[in-house]
């Protein structure tokens, strides 16, 4: 890979990473932010206590993402190692599933005839896409 593409690709990580710990946080407040909370009220304990940790231990792993990516950027930009090239895989293939499930799970409902709730949902498809392909490109792409 030439350098102005690694120095391109090694920014672009850095950026995911910020995105990443933005994702996390935003995560931490969703109950709040959708106003949840009367129905996470009406629904059984059980599903209350795993819908949270669930919440916590996503932003957790989005923290750990951004972490890796943010000090591992250079490394994982030129995959340096074996173990750099399975990450961005297994990162991009996260965010790439991500991205697909906006459309493939998420009824149009939620979001069809709502302006902002569209903008919303076609930001969140093309930022968890753009997420997924720079990791699989510093997994793939290789330019001499």
């Amino acid at each position: 890979m030439n350098p102005s593409g690694l120095i391109s690709l090694e920014l672009a990580l850095r950026v995911v990473a910020l995105a990443q710990f933005a994702v996390a946080i935003l995560n931490l407040f969703l109950i709040r932010m959708m106003k949840w909370k009367p129905d996470l009220e009406r629904a059984p304990l059980i599903i209350r206590e795993v819908f949270r940790i669930h919440l916590i231990f996503i932003s957790i792993t989005l923290l750990i993402f951004g972490a890796l990516s943010w000090r591992f950027a250079y490394e994982i930009a030129s995959a340096s190692s074996p173990l750099t090239i399975w990450l961005a895989v297994a990162i991009g293939f996260f965010w790439l599933v991500r991205a697909a499930m906006q459309w493939l799970h998420y009824s149009a409902s939620h979001w069809r005839g709502d302006g902002l709730r569209t903008v919303i949902h076609w930001a969140l498809f093309l930022g968890y896409g753009a997420m997924g392909t720079v990791y699989l490109a510093a997994a793939f792409w290789r330019n001499a």
